[in-house]
């Protein structure tokens, strides 16, 4: 009977170290697994009450290549990358347009992200010339919008809710001066990162960054 007892306390104390050594485990995984960092909010911000009111992009409407109306609506609840460039410039812009398009393709399967390039020379980027620049270019109006409208309109919202460069400038060649950035916005409309859309590492940082800001 002894002998019996002994056993069982053995069996007993083998099953409760074992059980031991699994939730010790199991804390360490989940303490200390990776943790993803989120992304900077770009721009001033609040305190109301207890909440913090983060800048976010001013309401908007633009026309795209198929005269589609595009305003913040169509991004409601989408990551998007957005961008300002013109069809004629021959500096910058060629540079961006095909880093843009890795862009397009790494997030293919990514129903929502979407891309959003402004024109800042709408006297001559028409909706067709822009209809006709996206064919060429080989991508789809539902996943990617090229916009024109008033310009005074697309200046001050690059400067004021996008915090980039854009406007007119008789001594450049092209007779705009404008940045070669790619803002990335969150489902709230917040800015969530910015990069140099000339830069293919900084295009490859982009990339990873929307994937991480998918899984917030």
């Amino acid at each position: 009977m002894i002998r019996r007892s002994k056993e069982r306390i053995s069996v007993f104390n083998a099953k409760n170290t074992i059980w031991i050594y699994f939730t010790i485990s199991v804390c360490c995984f989940v303490s200390c697994a990776p943790k993803t960092e989120k992304l900077p909010i770009f721009g001033e911000r609040d305190l109301v009450g207890r909440d913090t009111v983060y800048h976010t992009i001013a309401p908007f409407q633009f026309v795209d290549q198929d005269s589609a109306l595009i305003s913040n609506a169509i991004f409601k609840d989408k990551i998007y990358v957005t961008d300002f460039f013109f069809t004629s410039c021959r500096t910058i812009c060629p540079i961006m347009k095909t880093q843009m398009l890795r862009v397009y393709e790494a997030t293919a399967a990514m129903p929502d992200v979407l891309l959003l390039s402004h024109s800042i020379d709408p006297e001559y980027d028409t909706v067709a010339l822009l209809h006709d620049f996206a064919k060429r270019l080989g991508v789809e109006s539902k996943r990617w919008h090229f916009v024109t409208g008033v310009k005074d309109s697309i200046f001050k919202i690059a400067q004021t809710s996008y915090f980039a460069t854009a406007m007119e400038d008789k001594t450049e060649p092209d007779g705009y001066i404008h940045s070669g950035a790619f803002l990335l916005i969150d489902k709230k409309g917040r800015i969530r990162g910015k990069y140099d859309g000339t830069k293919e590492d900084d295009v490859n940082r982009l990339i990873a960054d929307i994937k991480k800001l998918r899984l917030e």
